[in-house]
């Protein structure tokens, strides 16, 4: 049989990286995700022709979902101008052609993460600083969940009210029924790197006195407030995860043991899978980067709820990868950078893995003549 019609292949190999998995009404081939990646590159919110070939670049990858960039729910909540959005029709109607596009060439299945920055919108590029855009230079004033600054020397967010909280719900909610509309497959929320539902979480950003501030319990409510409603919002047979720092990396911030606590209200909501990162919330921060660093806060979040994880950060070689999964370390990865630098990360990881991927019938001569099966049929013939 070969694998580029519309049935997924069996698990007839040795890898468990390239064995299948199920998310709800889900079925992945594979367990390598390509991570949400912020292209700073839309004007007014709306996808243009550099996400058209973006996604549909890495759509090919081999990996068997790709997941949208962080989309802001409304444009206040966009982390830069170029940032990408969801929260109006003209957002919605540029997205489709794209999706058609992926849909008639590959096999994956698309995400998206929805978002909202928090105090950290209105900045610049990474490529132009990354600093707070000020208003009299074009940016807008952010808001947060206390009036506190990222940095001290910037001007501090605006403090949510209670209409501002309802608001925000609702817009994470328009945004999924967007999503759905586009027929994504899956939903990923983003409460992670220091934006807006991350604030909520980390007593760093959030010193609230009403009932969205002080405790763990207290904290924890806006953002399961938000997962609840886009749960609800999105068809039952579809998955809905989320990502989370598991760790501010600052003493006295967000830590290991507030996530697994964080994680299993999630469990008791039907989260479909946790994608472990760090970090974001503070410049204080202080990371220790390495191969797979964070690989233990999935396992951590596996272990204590039994839910299934995406190990994410400096994951980069086929075997690395490979044993995340078959250790029971984490159900999935989620490669960022390492996707950017080798586009077909996924096909030479199953060459070097003994596993199979999906590829256009245009690519399938480019197999190398040492490797057995990659695509499954590797010749055709011409005149």
């Amino acid at each position: 049989m070969l694998p580029f019609g519309p049935e997924i292949p069996q698990e007839s190999h040795m890898s468990n990286l390239f064995s299948p998995i199920q998310l709800r009404g889900l079925k992945l081939a594979n367990r390598i995700m390509v991570a949400p990646m912020c292209q700073y590159s839309s004007v007014d919110g709306d996808a243009n022709d550099w996400h058209f070939t973006h996604i549909n670049s890495l759509a090919l990858s081999g990996a068997s979902i790709f997941c949208i960039e962080a989309t802001a729910v409304e444009a206040i909540g966009r982390i830069t101008p170029g940032c990408l959005g969801l929260y109006n029709d003209a957002n919605e109607a540029a997205l489709k052609p794209i999706l058609a596009s992926v849909r008639k060439r590959s096999k994956a299945a698309v995400m998206i993460q929805l978002a909202h920055a928090g105090r950290k919108a209105s900045s610049h590029t990474p490529w132009d600083g990354g600093q707070l855009i000020p208003v009299s230079e074009g940016g807008w004033r952010p808001e947060g969940p206390s009036a506190i600054a990222h940095k001290e020397s910037e001007t501090p967010p605006l403090a949510f009210d209670a209409a501002g909280l309802v608001r925000v719900r609702d817009a994470f909610v328009a945004a999924t029924r967007r999503a759905e509309r586009l027929g994504i497959d899956a939903i990923e929320v983003h409460s992670a790197h220091g934006y807006l539902l991350h604030q909520f979480l980390s007593p760093i950003s959030n010193q609230r006195t009403d009932q969205y501030g002080g405790s763990l319990e207290n904290r924890m409510r806006f953002p399961l407030e938000v997962f609840d409603a886009v749960r609800a919002a999105f068809p039952h047979d579809k998955p809905v995860g989320l990502r989370l720092s598991s760790t501010d990396w600052v003493e006295g911030g967000w830590d290991l043991a507030q996530t697994l606590e964080y994680a299993k209200a999630l469990k008791q909501r039907g989260v479909d899978w946790i994608d472990a990162s760090s970090g974001g919330v503070s410049p204080l921060q202080k990371i220790p980067l390495g191969p797979g660093y964070q690989v233990p806060f999935a396992q951590a979040i596996k272990q204590a709820t039994g839910l299934t994880t995406i190990a994410v950060g400096l994951i980069t070689e086929a075997r690395q990868a490979e044993e995340i999964v078959a250790s029971g370390k984490a159900d999935m990865v989620a490669l960022a950078r390492g996707m950017l630098y080798d586009p077909r990360w996924g096909w030479h990881a199953a060459a070097e893995l003994g596993g199979e991927v999906f590829a256009p019938p245009q690519y399938w001569r480019s197999q190398p003549s040492t490797q057995k099966a990659l695509f499954g049929a590797t010749t055709f013939g011409t005149r």
